[in-house]
């Protein structure tokens, strides 16, 4: 019945096919593993389940993701990112992205769409996937960190605004830093992580650098420092001791920097009770 069809619109059917096609390929490219799991729950698992809100993107759950697909224990890596969760799932997924949404479908999609979980991580190596869903209680301590962390970047500022010497080295004034949330995470992650294994290090038990946590959580950095401290108890103090260090006070004073996060936690192993305190600082890419 076709070939009775004049040839312009045999064409035309053609091209519109061809179109179709185009459009459906150009969707399942987007299917990354965030779209594929909320194309999962809005849809209910196809209808099999009622409908879930989406989840929340949470740099804390990435850098969970990032540890697990290191090799550590799921429940091990939530913790050390610093995020606390009331409960936890995770899925590892082998697959390009066009077929993300039909693996996920496959592994317990039930509880992908469980309405009890509220935010996710993501993180990604080749074709594999791991994927952290979670909800988290509510942390008093996290939740008094931006007032700390205002009052640290008030007093850093003042003194880039001033000008300083660090040890021999002057500093002329430097341009503020302004808080971002996602180094605060970060740093977070690795002032609870430090607290609950009993080290003080840069470098983390994974053997991950400041750098790479960053990066782990999709931060796209130029320059990234970090300073460190055990026992201070008060904002002012770690502050004051940093700047008292030449080598801490020159990250605070180095004017290529340009965001700052603050996290701390208190001692959980050992000996060590006290407040382990980190700051962030980092140039993002343009």
């Amino acid at each position: 019945m076709n070939r009775s069809l004049p040839r312009w619109l045999r064409l035309l059917g053609m091209l519109a096919a061809l179109l179709t096609a185009t459009l459906a390929a150009a969707q399942s490219a987007r299917a990354d593993a965030l779209f594929a799991v909320q194309v999962l729950r809005e849809g209910g698992c196809g209808g099999a389940v009622p409908a879930a809100k989406p989840l929340h993107r949470d740099p804390l759950l990435d850098w969970s993701a990032a540890q697990w697909a290191a090799g550590r224990p799921l429940l091990t890596a939530t913790q050390r990112s610093g995020y606390h969760a009331k409960s936890t799932a995770g899925w590892h997924v082998t697959g390009p992205d066009t077929s993300l949404i039909q693996l996920l479908r496959r592994s317990d999609c039930r509880k992908i769409a469980s309405p009890t979980l509220r935010d996710i991580g993501v993180y990604r190596q080749g074709e594999d996937t791991w994927l952290v869903l979670a909800t988290a209680y509510v942390q008093p301590m996290r939740s008094q960190a931006p007032t700390l962390a205002t009052r640290a970047l008030q007093l850093v500022n003042q003194v880039r605004a001033q000008g300083a010497r660090c040890g021999a080295r002057p500093f002329a004034p430097a341009p503020p830093l302004t808080l971002s949330s996602t180094l605060a995470d970060v740093a977070l992650g690795h002032a609870s992580d430090m607290a609950e294994h009993n080290y003080f290090e840069h470098q983390d038990l994974a053997g991950q650098s400041p750098a790479d946590r960053v990066r782990a959580v999709g931060y796209r950095e130029k320059l990234v420092g970090e300073n460190i401290a055990y026992g201070p108890q008060t904002v002012e103090e770690v502050v004051q001791g940093w700047l008292d260090s030449p080598e801490h006070c020159e990250n605070i004073m180095d004017p290529r920097f340009a965001e700052m996060g603050l996290g701390y936690a208190a001692g959980e192993a050992g000996e060590r009770r006290g407040l382990y305190w980190v700051q962030l600082l980092a140039a993002p890419r343009d």
